[in-house]
């Protein structure tokens, strides 16, 4: 059985990380994924702020001329510690040279001021306070790490938060079906990060399920965003935290006695769906012909299980690789491989728990190129449709 290449269309939901320790390569501006021809990146979701408390125009008009009829009745002194609220310094222009501010995340605007108030950026935290407020924006504030300027003018320092181009960030996209090198190589291309930190990364601290056996099957296909001063364990552990969200959302740990596997084993299953490809409404006929070929004491024989175990991808599936010496080669040995063959997503977990109707034995994607899958309880039409297969690689 063969299965077609796997897209990269379906990418998830974008993931920002918490701020780890510093990385030793200096932050770079960001960096767009690759991404199918003709298919646009999902962009991230706003990460909402809490909203500071606002006035009402009319009431801080009235508050102030209360204010200031209170300092004229107190004096000089009262006037000027009443000044920076009643007219709060300000810079003019768009400033100038470069200072990098990070967001903390849940920040108010009262602390986003305060923050760019230290750096230099505006010449006062009331300053942003106030334009934020007069536009009430301070929910499209995102925590982050952003490039600004020194010297600013408040409502120019908030135009460059709102501003996709001065954020710091580089995507990475994780497509369905990547194995554990193929998701770190991306990781070192596209983030910078370093090859040999993350293969060194400790798994405990990554905070995979108990019944993992390591990485492979646990980092979920999706858009991470990576910031300056993310780490290593960092993205790992949010590829692993998504992944443990997924789980929960189709209730892997609970519905894996209904197919009467192990968790581990579900997490495999879906694996192969994964990675023999096809459409999504093709993943639960994949599934069905899995259990009823383990049902029926028949060896898998599931293509993309004897390339994970040489570590290759192709379509052509050679008499030669079925007989690889290895526990992940279905051909060989009946039963599941001993443990994930791919990072596989949300649908393939869902499909892997819950099979179609049917009494197919056998599939195969006869037109890669269009992504059509076959499914037979026939040998014969097995037979005739690899003879389809092998019919539209030659052509191709």
């Amino acid at each position: 059985m063969t299965g077609g290449p796997e897209d990269e269309n379906d990418v998830g939901d974008v993931i920002p990380f918490r701020q780890g320790e510093g990385q030793d390569e200096p932050p770079r501006p960001e960096q767009q994924p690759e991404a199918a021809a003709g298919q646009a990146v999902p962009e991230a979701d706003v990460i909402a702020l809490p909203a500071p408390r606002r006035r009402a125009v009319r009431k801080v008009g009235l508050l102030s001329a209360g204010l200031l009829a209170g300092a004229l009745a107190l004096g000089g002194g009262a006037i000027a510690v009443l000044k920076p609220y009643l007219s709060p310094a300000d810079f003019d222009g768009p400033g100038n040279g470069a200072v990098t501010v990070r967001i903390a995340p849940g920040s108010s605007a009262e602390a986003i001021g305060s923050a760019l108030a230290e750096a230099g950026v505006v010449a006062s935290a009331r300053s942003f306070v106030n334009v934020t407020e007069d536009r009430a924006v301070s929910e499209r504030l995102r925590p982050g790490h952003y490039r600004l300027r020194k010297g600013m003018a408040a409502g120019a320092a908030l135009d460059l938060l709102l501003s996709p181009a001065a954020r710091i960030v580089r995507r990475v996209t994780v497509p369905e079906g990547l194995r554990v090198p193929e998701v770190l190589d991306r990781l070192v291309k596209q983030a910078g990060l370093s090859l040999q930190a993350l293969k060194s990364v400790d798994q405990a601290l990554v905070g995979l399920p108990e019944y993992a056996k390591g990485l492979e099957g646990f980092l979920f296909p999706a858009t991470y965003e990576i910031e300056p001063g993310d780490t290593p364990v960092d993205v790992l552990a949010a590829m692993a935290e998504r992944f443990a969200a997924a789980a929960r959302h189709v209730g892997l740990e609970e519905q894996a006695a209904q197919v009467r596997l192990s968790p581990l084993q579900v997490v495999t299953v879906a694996s192969m769906i994964q990675a023999e490809g096809g459409t999504d409404a093709d993943y639960p006929k994949i599934s069905r012909v899995i259990y009823n070929r383990l049902a029926g004491d028949m060896p898998l024989e599931i293509d993309s299980t004897v390339l994970y175990a040489q570590n290759r991808r192709t379509l052509k599936v050679t008499e030669r690789d079925t007989k690889v010496n290895s526990p992940y080669n279905t051909y060989r040995h009946k039963g599941l491989p001993p443990g994930p063959i791919a990072n596989p997503g949300e649908k393939a977990l869902m499909a892997a728990l819950n099979p179609a109707e049917g009494d197919w034995r056998w599939f195969v994607t006869t037109d890669p190129a269009h992504r059509i899958t076959k499914f037979t309880s026939k040998e014969s039409e097995f037979v005739r449709y690899r003879e389809e297969l092998n019919k539209n690689l030659g052509a191709s």
